[in-house]
């Protein structure tokens, strides 16, 4: 945007698609939560005698941080709550990469 618009017409232009972004993120979480929750019922699987196979360890530290994120949303969705702890965008979108990267992780 900044190499066909100006300086003040590339500002108004992210905060107009930022305006809608808001809007989505918090249905998104929600989303992301609800069917995170269904397949951690569905994949989960018996814990053996030895304890956790590496799969479920990482599965459940997927569900840890996924929930953490939909509380976040939840809050901010319907009781307009904004976050009590790591107020900027940086560490949401970190907890997706590593949330991505553990996924990568189960399946080697």
């Amino acid at each position: 945007m900044k190499k066909t618009l100006s300086p003040d017409e590339s500002t108004k232009a992210r905060e107009a698609i930022m305006v809608e972004v808001r809007k989505v993120v918090p249905y998104a979480l929600l989303v992301a939560v609800a069917s995170g929750l269904y397949l951690i019922r569905e994949v989960f699987g018996e814990i053996s005698t030895d304890g956790l196979s590496s799969f479920q360890t990482l599965l459940l530290i997927k569900a840890f941080l996924g929930l953490w994120l939909g509380i976040r949303g939840f809050n901010q969705l319907f009781f307009k709550i904004n976050p009590w702890l790591f107020k900027s965008h940086i560490f949401p979108f970190v907890l997706v990469i590593i949330i991505i990267f553990l996924s990568q992780l189960m399946w080697v």
